[in-house]
């Protein structure tokens, strides 16, 4: 997808700014910086590349960096290169891209857009570490708790030496060449289209219900407690009158509750979109979707 929109919509005149990115940020994750308690971190650049480039260039920026630290440097195994482009390549370039414009639309002006940079900075790093912490407990490397408590943890401090040098970078840029941050902007507007939106928003959607859906906390819900302070929460079952294809969350048949969870996370959120989209287009009368059409074309 990121391949196929680049091609077709990418304006020629700034191909040259891909290499320099990709270049940027190469360098700039080899700076680690310290953080605490002996752990250093490093620039990811999943929205810097975002913001200057639109979202599915700055997948195809992060990816050469990092089948170049991959496969020239040993930096990330083979094995990892998918969950590493996932994770930096996708949740921080196009989750932090989706919090910038959320961000910008609410606060415009100049200030707006470093303090939407500054966000979604920090949050494009934090959310790419939970993904990535659920990875490693599916996998069976490390308990989710523990995997959660310090992948988080530091990345919340690495978060904000990202948010720092993104925004420093994104203002020098606005100083000496302002057409390349609005321009991005704009063609980054334009270039992401409804089906791009639609496209890259499941897929990481996918990716949370898959990763990070099976380490819920196992607590009882509000109701659930209630029931059982109560003494009815043993009457729901006795009162099902239909079975479900995929109970309390876990896809039958497999043995490893985590990935059963996972799965049916995965499940259930291509069978929500479908059903969605469904409702939409069956529901919304021709009228609204044709006015509607004609008024995205204007």
């Amino acid at each position: 997808m990121a391949v196929r929109n680049t091609r077709a919509r990418f304006p020629q005149r700034k191909i040259p700014l891909m290499g320099l990115s990709a270049a940027f940020i190469f360098a700039a994750q080899m700076l680690n910086f310290p953080v605490a308690g002996g752990t250093s971190g490093h620039m990811v650049g999943g929205v810097l590349a975002a913001v200057l480039l639109g979202p599915s260039a700055a997948i195809l920026v992060l990816t050469s960096v990092l089948i170049v630290q991959c496969f020239v440097f040993a930096d990330g195994g083979i094995l990892a290169l998918g969950a590493n482009i996932f994770n930096m390549g996708i949740i921080s370039s196009v989750g932090g891209f989706f919090l910038y414009e959320a961000v910008r639309r609410m606060m415009p002006g100049e200030r707006g857009k470093l303090v939407a940079v500054a966000f979604s900075a920090w949050c494009a790093t934090v959310l790419a570490a939970i993904v990535c912490a659920g990875e490693l407990a599916l996998s069976g490397t490390v308990r989710w708790p523990v995997a959660f408590a310090a992948m988080a943890n530091v990345h919340m401090l690495i978060g904000i030496g990202e948010a720092i040098i993104t925004t420093l970078v994104v203002f020098a840029v606005s100083q000496t060449r302002p057409d390349l941050v609005d321009d991005g902007a704009v063609e980054s507007a334009r270039s992401f289209g409804r089906a791009d939106f639609v496209g890259y928003g499941v897929l990481i959607a996918i990716g949370m219900a898959a990763f990070i859906g099976p380490f819920a906390c196992p607590w009882p819900d509000g109701l659930d407690r209630v029931a059982e302070k109560l003494g009815f929460s043993g009457h729901e079952a006795a009162r099902r009158l239909i079975g479900s294809p995929i109970p309390n969350y876990h896809l039958p048949g497999i043995s490893s509750a985590s990935v059963a969870t996972a799965l049916a996370g995965v499940v259930g959120t291509v069978v929500a979109f479908g059903l969605g989209l469904f409702l939409a287009r069956t529901l919304v009368p021709p009228s609204v979707k044709t006015g509607q059409a004609e008024q995205a074309k204007a």
